[in-house]
């Protein structure tokens, strides 16, 4: 009896050989992924597909796993991840600047790198509060968005900064590049966010949604795109990529959301142009305010020097 699972191809995984993507997505190896395909028993968006086609973006994945094939269920599995920088450790928090393709915590069909193995295999103690998955965790980022994360150490860290969160007391700077030019230039997208009533791995503005409030000034016109400073007030998940979208301003590199293709080769980006910048908040244990920064990676970087000339 074969166990069918269908989700839609995770940001991380876009571009990927199908063998690959499915061994990083159910714990595969290559030769029984290829397998798989070989048999027939892979599809992207109703097509059959060989091993070595490539997955896309926005497209939807299905596979007919044999029993013994079958995913287990989440678990936090200790292993380095490349590129994960530690900005700020102390008994408390532990604030990172993630790295593009890097899950904040396992999920249902991913299988990839993660924030909470990496710090796990770095030896570090995380609160053990919350879904034993996302220990430690307040807030999540995209497995396509990098850029700076908190994580609680201690359980007390973990209840003041959920209660934070949830209060909207803490300071969320994003840049993000957006196809065309904003207008106005300084201004705020009050939009109710929901689950997109079509595709259950997408979100949208809709009437039905949760309140959603995105504030925005564009910090240098390129012609074709626009990079922009972004604060957040309330935390829904897409949020930026989706309130751009609705404006007909979509995050270069999202084809999800809208994005360009043709935009997104000339730029050669491989995912959206969003990047956290900035976190700012009241400090767990001593109560005082405290920032931290991020610079841009390499990738979206050289997409900001392709525009500029």
């Amino acid at each position: 009896m074969a166990d069918v699972r269908t989700l839609p191809v995770p940001d991380g995984l876009v571009g990927e050989r199908v063998d690959a993507a499915l061994a990083r997505l159910f714990g595969l190896s290559r030769s029984r992924a290829a397998e798989l395909a070989a048999d027939g028993l892979v599809s992207l968006d109703g097509a059959a597909v060989g091993k070595s086609d490539r997955v896309r973006a926005g497209s939807i994945l299905e596979v007919s796993l044999p029993d013994a094939a079958a995913p287990v269920g989440l678990e936090v599995i200790a292993e380095p991840v490349p590129g994960l920088r530690v900005v700020h450790d102390d008994d408390d928090i532990v604030v990172v600047d993630k790295p593009v393709g890097v899950a904040a915590h396992p999920s249902v069909g991913w299988t990839g790198p993660t924030v909470v193995g990496g710090l796990a295999a770095a030896g570090y103690r995380i609160s053990t509060s919350g879904a034993s998955e996302r220990q430690g965790i307040v807030s999540r980022l995209d497995v396509g968005t990098s850029g700076l994360m908190v994580v609680c150490k201690s359980e007390y860290a973990y209840t003041m900064l959920k209660r934070a969160f949830r209060h909207r007391t803490v300071e969320k700077t994003y840049h993000a590049l957006v196809q065309g030019l904003p207008d106005p230039v300084v201004g705020t997208i009050d939009a109710p966010i929901g689950r997109h009533p079509a595709y259950d791995y997408k979100y949208a503005v809709m009437r039905t949604g949760k309140r959603a409030i995105t504030h925005y000034e564009v910090v240098e016109a390129f012609g074709p795109a626009s990079l922009v400073e972004v604060k957040l007030e309330t935390g829904r998940t897409h949020q930026i990529r989706v309130h751009f979208a609705a404006v007909r301003h979509p995050c270069c590199g999202d084809p999800v959301y809208g994005g360009d293709p043709v935009l997104a080769r000339r730029l050669r980006l491989d995912r959206q142009w969003l990047h956290a910048t900035g976190l700012g908040f009241e400090h767990p244990g001593s109560g005082e305010w405290v920032t931290f920064t991020s610079t841009y990676p390499d990738d979206l970087a050289a997409a900001l020097d392709v525009l500029s000339g």
